[in-house]
């Protein structure tokens, strides 16, 4: 079974036949959470495939606000495309150093914001670099773009919108973190959130769909069953969740590969929902 949309996934072999295509450009999505060292700025300089240009959720972000790296106004998101070079009509390719962690925040952000030519690189830096493929540490060129940004809120949701699918369970939530984290058994990773998950939500890690060796994409057949076995009917809308926004956005993406009309993100994720406060919480396994 082929993905519903292939031209979603670019392999390492086509990038680096079209790395100086003038309407190609490359970005490197990397993000870890902070504290971490090295960042992932300085993994991006340290080495990145050339020409690349670092996208840096938490530049890429709404400023001022209490939770981490969300959804800018438009005109903040176009402007910060421009500044990395991207235009409406680039062929936009993003890639991160886990093969698909973060990079799908970069690709779901680009399509929220109307940009349908964006793919991810399948395997992402790891299958690059284990390849031979050439890095580079200089600055990349930035040639002058404009970019203009057409904002699609069925793509996205905020609180009020998941706590109202508590009751209407119009949509079915699907949780991107570990097990652990999702069942309450581990310590959640943000600090000064409760432990559990949405009243009612599914867990499918987003690690698990890529191939633990390649970091490869899973094959179309096997992701419609890793989305089953975890509870998800794939003709039924969906939003998925994580720990803040960014790899929910990885199973955003396994899911528009396999022709799943649109899922949609809750942007505020565990680090806004597992706050104290009113918003219900669970723990243990999903529910049957």
């Amino acid at each position: 079974m082929p993905y519903a949309h292939p031209e979603a996934l670019v392999s390492t072999e086509w990038l680096a036949a079209h790395l100086d295509d003038p309407d190609v450009r490359v970005l490197d999505a990397s993000y870890k959470q902070p504290g971490i060292t090295p960042t992932a700025r300085e993994d991006y300089q340290r080495g990145h495939i050339p020409g690349a240009v670092f996208f840096d959720i938490d530049d890429v972000a709404q400023p001022g606000t209490s939770l981490p790296h969300m959804i800018p106004s438009p005109e903040r998101f176009a402007e910060k495309m421009a500044e990395r070079g991207i235009g409406n009509n680039d062929r936009v390719v993003v890639y991160d150093t886990v093969g698909l962690s973060s990079a799908g925040r970069a690709w779901w952000m680009l399509r929220l914001y109307g940009h349908d030519n964006v793919a991810l690189l399948d395997g992402g830096l790891p299958k690059w670099k284990a390849e031979g493929r050439p890095l580079d540490t200089a600055a990349p060129v930035i040639p002058s773009r404009h970019f203009t940004a057409h904002f699609r809120p069925e793509l996205v949701r905020d609180k009020e919108a998941i706590r109202a699918n508590i009751t209407a369970a119009r949509e079915q939530v699907v949780d991107a973190r570990s097990a652990g984290r999702f069942d309450g058994t581990a310590e959640e990773t943000w600090p000064g959130r409760r432990r559990g998950h949405i009243p009612g939500s599914r867990n499918l890690p987003f690690d698990q769909v890529t191939e633990p060796q390649t970091k490869q994409l899973k094959s179309a057949e096997e992701l419609r069953q890793l989305f089953a076995a975890a509870g998800v009917a794939l003709d039924r809308p969906v939003v998925t969740s994580c720990g803040s926004g960014v790899t929910a956005c990885a199973l955003a993406f396994a899911l528009h590969l396999v022709g799943h009309p649109g899922a949609a993100v809750y942007d505020g994720s565990w680090s806004e929902w597992g706050l104290p406060g009113d918003t219900p919480a669970e723990t243990g396994p999903a529910r049957p």
